[in-house]
């Protein structure tokens, strides 16, 4: 970790500050919610909420330790010599990500052998993405070894993308037609949120940066992607819950 200008650490904390804000909200949207929620999709948003309450978690969890790794004195910000802990990122990742696309298929009232099948292959091909791409996270420079396992997480991420759109097509098709819309959109926001995080990820590649730039480049995009992949989808996922509760009511 590099030495940062005041703008950039200031930035990083804004946007730490921010990403709290948002899973703790949205947090206390689903679960208090529930009361609107038919029993059969219940267990869609509670996993909803728990996925922005880990997120919530971990985010106060990376605030506190980039708080701790610098200070600032007269408007100049120094390192402390205590490391900031990138992997709290890939702990709260490593536990919700495979819930996201566990709560989209919940939601959907698939069969029961296919709502296991489809929830062990795509929770289990998102953990495999995210622990492929830890070591070249934490690998400490823009290098091969970073390029390395990038690409190799890249495979599992295709995998989803592909029975997403291919593997869940003819569920999807089969949905009341008043939630099929929100679905489709759910599923490219999948797509779309997830996208970011391997352009953040090879960014510093492409685009020539100094270590302040890229680190703002890396955590504030992580940030963004965070609250669209896990806050803004979970609205989508709460939604297709309460129209599929008036349907059945």
């Amino acid at each position: 970790m590099e030495a940062l200008s005041f703008g950039q650490y200031d930035l990083i904390y804004n946007a730490f500050s921010f990403g709290i804000a948002a899973m703790l909200a949205a947090t206390l949207f689903f679960w208090l919610g529930l009361s609107q929620i038919a029993p059969k999709y219940k267990t869609a948003v509670i996993i909803t909420g728990l996925v922005t309450f880990i997120a919530g978690y971990h985010y106060l969890r990376i605030f506190d330790s980039w708080d701790s790794a610098f200070t600032v004195i007269d408007g100049s910000v120094e390192l402390t010599g205590v490391a900031f802990n990138q992997a709290y990122r890939y702990v709260d990742w490593l536990l919700t990500v495979p819930l996201l696309l566990i709560e989209l298929i919940l939601v959907m009232s698939l069969t029961k052998s296919e709502t296991v099948r489809k929830s062990f292959a795509l929770g289990g091909a998102a953990a495999l993405m995210i622990l492929l791409g830890y070591p070249g996270e934490v690998s400490g420079g823009i290098d091969g070894t970073r390029f390395l396992w990038g690409a190799l997480s890249m495979i599992p991420f295709l995998y989803i993308v592909y029975s997403l759109f291919v593997g869940l097509s003819d569920s999807i098709n089969s949905q009341p037609a008043e939630v099929r819309g929100l679905i489709n959109l759910a599923r490219w926001v999948v797509v779309l949120s997830w996208s970011f995080y391997p352009v953040v990820y090879f960014a510093p590649f492409v685009i020539p940066m100094d270590g302040g730039t890229a680190t703002v480049v890396i955590e504030v995009g992580y940030t963004i992607a965070d609250v669209v992949a896990k806050a803004f989808f979970g609205v989508l996922i709460f939604m297709i819950a309460y129209r599929k509760s008036q349907i059945s009511a």
